[in-house]
């Protein structure tokens, strides 16, 4: 019995080489498959980062030799009143264009979301500004806020109202470009809430109904509070991508100052934080200072961030 209850030579030796052996060497076609995006990320992505990084502590023009600078820059640019005017503007401009944003985005979604025909058709219409090129954009806002044959000053005169300068003054100079940004983004924050509403239990609503409430305590009882997380990732992406404008400044306002095309128009109203990275990089051609112009934006974004999520995160937490 005991030699009939041994394990024939054959299949142990077949059980063993069956055993999944681990390594590179079996995995080595999966890793090279996959390799494309990290070269790529490394020669366009990690590579530039830290050669800006290098190239904040040093001065260069951009075709002599480099001059080693230290913290002067960073310790310049914490006194440059320009770079702080530009936070200004951009925090100005973010906060006109993402508020009313996030706001008429969420009540498309709701619109959307209880709508029966043609969901497709207004999906693909709101989102299509969002696709639709920034020059373009900004060409056509151009027109809208122009002076004398501006549809916005059209509208205000027929309510009998006065012309605004939209793009020579500087509170009309950052509406307009705040108006563009909100056009822009409402319709693709608008699908990100549609799909945090699709996972709402429809039970939640029924159980509402029940209960006796009406849709405006329906919305902040149980679609607002249940929406809190694409709240958050919707606020979080605004405030990187809205404290990162350039094109719409740049388009709108190329023609309305002789200064500089990265002047932001009359006393500097419209210069964002990366317009002002762009005017001491290539018009001033200070590849040193403009790399630390360029961390700087990047700790402001990054502050901002933390802020919000924060400030979302304890809301949701009370």
């Amino acid at each position: 019995m005991a030699t009939a209850l041994e394990k024939p030579p054959v299949i142990a030796e077949q059980t063993s080489s069956a055993r999944p052996r681990t390594g590179f060497r079996n995995y080595w076609h999966l890793y090279v498959a996959i390799s494309p995006f990290y070269l790529l990320f490394l020669a366009f992505g990690l590579i530039p980062v830290g050669f800006s990084l290098y190239l904040s502590f040093h001065r260069w023009d951009g075709l002599g030799s480099m001059e080693w600078a230290g913290l002067s820059q960073y310790q310049y640019l914490l006194s440059d009143s320009d770079f702080w005017s530009s936070i200004g503007n951009t925090i100005i401009i973010w906060a006109l264009a993402t508020f009313p944003m996030i706001f008429l985005a969420m009540v498309t979604a709701v619109m959307l979301n209880s709508a029966v025909r043609f969901k497709n058709v207004y999906r693909f219409a709101y989102f299509l500004p969002n696709v639709t090129s920034v020059v373009a954009i900004a060409i056509v806002f151009g027109s809208v806020f122009s002076t004398n044959f501006g549809l916005a000053n059209a509208l205000l005169q027929a309510v009998g109202l006065d012309q605004v300068a939209w793009l020579n003054t500087p509170w009309g100079i950052k509406v307009a470009i705040a108006t563009l940004m909100t056009w822009q983004w409402t319709g693709y924050n608008a699908i990100i809430f549609l799909a945090g509403l699709q996972t709402i239990p429809s039970e939640l609503y029924e159980a509402a109904r029940v209960d006796g409430a009406g849709p405006l305590q329906t919305f902040f009882r149980i679609t607002l509070p249940m929406l809190r997380p694409t709240l958050l990732f919707v606020l979080v992406v605004s405030t990187v991508t809205g404290l990162q404008s350039f094109t719409e400044a740049q388009v709108l306002l190329q023609n309305t100052s002789n200064d500089s095309t990265f002047s932001g128009g009359p006393d500097h109203a419209g210069r964002t934080m990366v317009l002002y990275f762009f005017q001491q990089t290539f018009d001033n051609n200070d590849f040193g200072y403009g790399a630390a112009v360029a961390w700087g934006i990047f700790l402001v974004v990054i502050i901002f961030s933390i802020i919000n999520w924060r400030l979302v995160r304890r809301r949701g937490e009370d």
